[in-house]
């Protein structure tokens, strides 16, 4: 019997598992902080469209895996074993599914007053501050995928509102196609969402914000989607990584014989450049890493990862989205509905599927100009 640890139950993970629970011969142990896999691409539309947060959490128990809601504390490569909280598990193979988290790059005064969005407990929190108090300003810190996503439902939530990107590049979007950035830019201003570059959050007081340059904002509540970093027992473990702690895997998704890297937590390189954080590829690389484990019990040669790119969208609350799918250029409704086929058809459970949809057709119309 081949001992087999997976630790995370979101995309990736569960997606290892069930190619491995195939198998009788292997004993699959998944590690998650967590009792619930939350289905993190509709969080921003909790706030917007009013889906129901419940509709988003899937109880790890129901997987059928044998399951420890634990915090992983380290990880030996050597010894083959990983250290929770209350025990050292020994493994044959382990994979990495663990994802990302906010970075708050150190500052603890942000990290304690600003909301975060990592999960379901994070968008309940941010529902009920929006529904509990009247803040003049609403400040979204970081202008990529979430940040924009973010701003958009919340004035879908707020119609007048202040609300204020705070990016620190240059730009919005980062390393996006340039059509992208200009196209979302003019929906940020038709929304009247005011966008800083360049800009930077200094502190948190009492509702007041702080910006680079004396910018003071007053009775504000900051949402903080700055970027992201992997776990702190994968920066602890002694392997090549980039800047955000994603470890550098091989062409088999292994930074050694028995150790796979998949979904946020692994950096793969693809086309003289790395593999961007994305559901398509969490999930064919959790099924990769278990096919390569049964090839590698039975002494067969590994299956080699060969990406293959669908697309992405930027999925804006007014629904004048953009993205690009299958090579091609898209912008507006469409892309709207595609968004939400592939998250109703990726999430987990028919009742959270028909819940999604549900909250999808009821939602009220708002003087969030729409298309």
């Amino acid at each position: 019997m081949k001992k087999v640890i997976i630790i995370g139950a979101g995309f990736a993970g569960l997606s290892a598992g069930n190619i491995l629970r195939r198998k009788k011969d292997i004993a699959i142990t998944l590690i998650d902080s967590r009792e619930t896999s939350d289905f993190l691409p509709l969080l921003p539309d909790c706030i917007g469209r009013k889906i129901n947060p419940e509709y988003l959490a899937y109880d790890i128990n129901k997987t059928g895996f044998k399951f420890i809601k634990e915090e992983v504390v380290s990880v030996d490569l050597e010894k083959k074993q990983v250290v929770i909280q209350s025990q050292s598990l020994g493994f044959d193979y382990l994979i990495i599914a663990s994802g990302s988290e906010t970075n708050f790059y150190g500052n603890e005064n942000i990290r304690q007053n600003a909301y975060k969005l990592n999960g379901v407990k994070d968008v309940r929190g941010i529902i009920n501050a929006l529904e509990e108090n009247n803040f003049d300003n609403y400040i979204i810190a970081g202008a990529g995928y979430t940040g924009i996503e973010v701003a958009t439902n919340l004035r879908r939530n707020k119609p007048q509102a202040k609300i204020i990107i705070i990016e620190r590049a240059p730009g919005i979007l980062g390393l996006v196609q340039k059509w992208m950035q200009e196209y979302v830019a003019r929906n940020l201003a038709k929304l009247k969402i005011d966008v800083l570059t360049q800009t930077t959050i200094d502190r948190i007081e009492d509702k007041k914000v702080y910006l680079s340059g004396n910018k003071v904002f007053e009775n504000a509540l900051v949402v903080w989607a700055a970027g992201v970093k992997t776990a702190a027992f994968v920066q602890n473990i002694k392997a090549a990584k980039n800047p955000q702690g994603r470890l550098k895997v091989d062409e088999c998704l292994r930074i050694n014989d028995n150790c796979f890297v998949v979904g946020d937590a692994a950096y793969f390189a693809w086309q003289n450049n790395f593999l961007r954080m994305a559901v398509q590829f969490a999930i064919v690389e959790g099924r990769l890493a278990a096919k390569n484990i049964l090839r590698s019990i039975k002494g067969s040669s590994l299956i080699k990862y060969k990406p293959i790119d669908l697309g992405y969208i930027i999925p804006m609350a007014n629904n004048r989205s953009c993205g690009r799918v299958l090579g091609i250029n898209l912008k507006g409704r469409l892309q709207t509905l595609l968004h939400f086929m592939m998250c109703i058809y990726r999430s987990y459970g028919i009742k959270n599927k028909l819940g999604i949809i549900g909250n999808l057709i009821k939602v009220p119309r708002t003087n969030c100009t729409l298309i």
